[in-house]
């Protein structure tokens, strides 16, 4: 089978061995397995390296967002609770892609622990 493009499988949550859509049993947490081959998505090590990236990024756009927002049209305080539910898609929706990136990458070059040769 010819592998999709990492960026495409990630935003599909494809199972980077077979493809099929089966990464995800839930919004941002890995099933056991592939469902279709059986690849066991335990054995991956995401971590939260995306969580930290991303929290960082998605907070300056809020920032940046919400002081450009203020300065065109000072609008009152509350207007600016629009930016929670925004700030939450962009985390859940970015981690989501972010999570599954990584996890594809790791598949695609084999990595795994380090092992000191003995």
């Amino acid at each position: 089978m010819n592998p999709r493009h990492p960026l495409k499988a990630a935003i599909a949550g494809d199972c980077p061995r077979c493809g099929a859509h089966t990464l995800f049993d839930g919004l941002v947490r890995f099933a056991p397995k592939c469902r279709s081959c059986g690849l066991d998505f335990s054995s991956f090590n995401v971590g939260d390296g995306p969580a930290a990236f991303l929290i960082l990024i998605v907070g300056a756009l809020v920032v940046v967002g919400a002081l450009v927002l203020d300065a065109a049209v000072e609008p009152p305080w509350w207007v600016h609770l629009i930016w929670v539910p925004i700030a939450a898609g962009l985390t859940i929706g970015g981690l989501r892609i972010a999570k599954a990136w990584l996890l594809g990458q790791e598949y695609r070059h084999r990595a795994r622990e380090g092992r000191i040769a003995e």
